[in-house]
């Protein structure tokens, strides 16, 4: 059985410390990519640390390390292929390279080169049609690849190079990879240093430079905040926030009156007055226009 080193009990503290006490199964998923980076994949000792140092139970942290694909749970290489199969892909010529990498390499679907430098998978979308046919190095992508480039990766990895991405930072072993996803920085000299974007991915952004389009009181060279910047701004808000309610009933205070207190007669009549008295006056008239018309007759007579 697996004894964790150290290190990786020590950064197991370091991500459990950082969600609140009662919300520390949160933890879980950053805590299963760290047992992978000792292990290259989620172990059975691996659940078994996980559901300790949580207070789980082993089934619970075995239902999300198998719902998840990026936790594998057996032996995995150092440099993990996964090659787009799905329908954008597919149609650009992706199953021809997953074909021709199985051929080469002589293992099928996460199966792992007897070497143990790469294991190989087909992936349902690895959500880059505008590149595709494309194929992922430990999640790093290789664009608009076809069978003979696929194989040229493959064959410089294996030769112990790391061939540069089309995209992203600088290729990283899956161990390394997966202290990454737990939350710990790449400190590799340079390590983020060399990633560019894609053409397909600035189109849009060019096109809206082109033709002038921008969003309304939009400044690109607006610095973006530090964390400290932004969680002030935020305190700064909440307390305005909460101090408002309190000026708006300090006002109100103001219009209320005590207990008790009577509404002047002159303000407003009570409430069914209006009725009875516009009934009396009806009455009134009537009775004036008889006693008129008996006045009349009197005369007349």
């Amino acid at each position: 059985m697996t004894v964790f080193s150290e290190e990786t009990r020590a950064r197991a503290r370091e991500i459990i410390a950082r969600y609140p006490a009662d919300r520390s199964r949160s933890a879980l998923l950053p805590l299963l990519h760290l047992v992978q980076s000792e292990e290259g994949y989620v172990s059975p000792a691996g659940i078994t640390f996980c559901a300790e140092v949580l207070g789980l139970n082993k089934a619970q942290v075995g239902a999300v390390a198998s719902f998840y694909t990026m936790y594998k749970r057996r032996p995995t290489g150092d440099w993990l292929v996964s090659v787009c199969t799905n329908t954008m892909c597919n149609v650009l010529g992706g199953q021809e390279v997953y074909d021709a990498l199985v051929e080469h390499l002589g293992v099928g679907h996460e199966e792992t080169t007897a070497d143990g430098t790469v294991t190989l998978e087909h992936a349902e979308c690895l959500a880059a049609c505008d590149y595709g046919p494309v194929m992922t190095v430990n999640y790093d992508f290789f664009d608009n690849v076809d069978p003979k480039t696929a194989v040229g990766v493959v064959d410089e990895l294996r030769a112990g190079n790391r061939p540069k991405p089309s995209r992203g930072a600088r290729l990283c072993q899956l161990k390394e990879m997966s202290v990454q996803l737990a939350g710990f920085a790449d400190e590799r000299e340079g390590a983020v240093a060399d990633g560019v974007p894609g053409e397909p991915t600035v189109r849009g952004l060019r096109l809206a430079q082109e033709h002038g389009i921008a969003v309304a009181g939009f400044d690109p060279n607006t610095p973006i905040r530090s964390k400290a910047e932004a969680e002030q701004a935020a305190a700064e808000a909440k307390a305005k926030a909460e101090a408002k309610p309190a000026a708006v009933s300090a006002g109100a205070a103001k219009e209320s009156r005590p207990a008790g207190y009577a509404k002047p007669a002159s303000d407003a009549k009570p409430a069914g007055d209006e009725a009875p008295v516009k009934e009396r006056s009806l009455k009134d008239a009537a009775a004036g226009m008889g006693d008129a018309a008996g006045n009349e007759r009197g005369a007349d007579q």
